[in-house]
C-alpha cells in the first residue's frame, strides 16, 4: 500500500539535495526509495521503476529513517575491524628496520610469521604472518622484505 505524502517539508527538501549529493550508489538508490514511496508508488512499482527486488523494496521502505540518512548505511559499508592499530603499525616498521638479534632473537632474519609473535608479544595484538605480509604489501615497504617474508615461506618471487 503506498504512503503517499509521508514525509515532512523539511524531510521532501532534505531528501532531494542528499540524493544528488551522495556519491555511494546504493545509498542514492534508498534514498530515491523512499522518495518514490512519498510520491504514491507501491513497492512493486518502485522495485520494477529501479531494477531491485521487492524485497530490498521493502526492508528500506521499513529501515530507513529520512532523517536519519546514516539509516541507510548497512553493516557492510562500515568496513572491517582492524585489529592492526595505529601504534600497532608504528611499531611494525620500527621493528622491520632493526636485526631481530639486536632484540633478543636467536634468528637472524624476519619472517612474516616471526613479525606477527614479536608484535603480538609487545602489543598484546595477534595477525597471523600473511596479515602481516598484506600490511607490509600495502604500506608498500621498501626495503625488500617481500622477498624475505615469502623466501621465508619457500616462495618463489620473480
Amino acid at each position: 500500500m503506498p504512503a503517499e505524502n509521508h514525509l515532512t517539508s523539511e524531510q521532501k527538501e532534505k531528501l532531494p539535495l542528499a540524493l544528488k549529493r551522495e556519491e555511494n550508489g546504493d545509498i542514492r538508490e534508498r534514498i530515491l526509495i523512499l522518495l518514490l514511496l512519498n510520491d504514491g508508488k507501491t513497492q512493486s512499482e518502485i522495485a520494477k521503476f529501479i531494477g531491485c527486488s521487492k524485497n530490498k523494496v521493502c526492508y528500506w521502505c521499513v529501515h530507513g529513517d529520512p532523517d536519519n540518512l546514516e539509516s541507510l548505511k548497512d553493516e557492510r559499508m562500515k568496513g572491517n575491524h582492524q585489529k592492526a592499530t595505529e601504534k600497532y603499525l608504528e611499531i611494525l616498521l620500527e621493528t622491520i628496520e632493526k636485526d631481530p638479534e639486536e632484540l633478543g632473537s636467536e634468528f637472524g632474519r624476519w619472517s612474516a610469521k616471526r613479525l606477527a609473535i614479536y608484535l603480538e608479544e609487545e602489543t598484546g595484538i595477534s595477525l597471523s604472518g600473511s596479515q602481516v605480509r598484506r600490511i607490509l604489501k600495502r604500506k608498500k615497504y621498501p626495503k625488500g622484505l617481500g622477498f624475505a617474508v615469502a623466501f621465508t615461506f619457500g616462495q618463489n618471487i620473480a
